[in-house]
């Protein structure tokens, strides 16, 4: 398993001006590196991410994605206006402000995110800041209709505790899947105890899944989902 860290985080580098194709790129040369094809699992803006390289032909055997904030019964905006709010936040050195604004623009509960300000590692949140420009460009690269093109199975896991918001842009993310699954797991907003999502990923991976109980679609086309925990 290798785990890697996206563009301006971590230890990776970044260059400007940021481009989503360079993300595309680098996780190209790693699934190059390590040997094709992979199995990739992302959370939030990395599932979108994930969804994109597989689009654009990356060479996967399985997708694994944790609530991917898809909305795909609106055209894509770009977020220009949230964009722009964040940049200037980040250009005033008023990083915590900027974290905080695109949490609530996102819908992140606002106790969770005064509980993230006490917390010791938000410090390493605001050195950040910046990059969540990027999570919303990512968000923004994969058209509906290009949903169509990843055909390698996929999984797609949501929280129980999540707000219906998101589980819904799991279920919809499902549907226009070719081979689309939904698990839905107990959890928190937003997260499932890694402890808990490590085996589903072991087994999903390994095809030792029972991927016809994760989901079902009903006559009308709709997607529903067995509680898997």
């Amino acid at each position: 398993m290798v785990c890697y860290d996206p563009r301006g985080r971590g230890g990776s580098s970044d260059t400007t001006p940021y481009h989503v194709n360079r993300e595309v790129d680098d996780l190209r040369a790693l699934v190059e590196e390590i040997g094709a094809p992979a199995c990739l699992f992302g959370f939030s803006s990395g599932a979108v991410l994930a969804l994109v390289a597989a689009a654009r032909g990356l060479p996967v055997d399985r997708l694994a994605l944790l609530e991917p904030p898809l909305d795909l019964t609106s055209a894509p905006t770009g977020e220009p206006g949230l964009a722009a709010e964040i940049a200037e936040l980040v250009a005033a050195g008023r990083r915590g402000d900027a974290v905080a604004h695109f949490h609530a623009s996102i819908g992140v509960p606002a106790e969770m995110t005064e509980g993230m300000r006490e917390s010791p590692w938000w410090p390493a949140l605001e050195r950040l800041a910046h990059t969540l420009v990027y999570d919303l460009a990512i968000v923004d690269a994969l058209p509906a209709d290009e949903l169509a093109r990843v055909t390698v199975p996929t999984l797609v896991v949501d929280s129980e505790q999540s707000d219906a918001r998101l589980r819904e842009w799991a279920a919809g993310v499902v549907a226009a899947l070719p081979h689309g699954h939904r698990r839905s797991m107990r959890g928190d907003w937003h997260q499932v105890p890694d402890a808990d999502l490590a085996p589903v990923l072991a087994d999903f991976f390994a095809g030792r899944a029972d991927l016809a109980g994760s989901a079902r679609r009903t006559q009308s086309g709709q997607v529903t989902a067995d509680a898997g925990r």
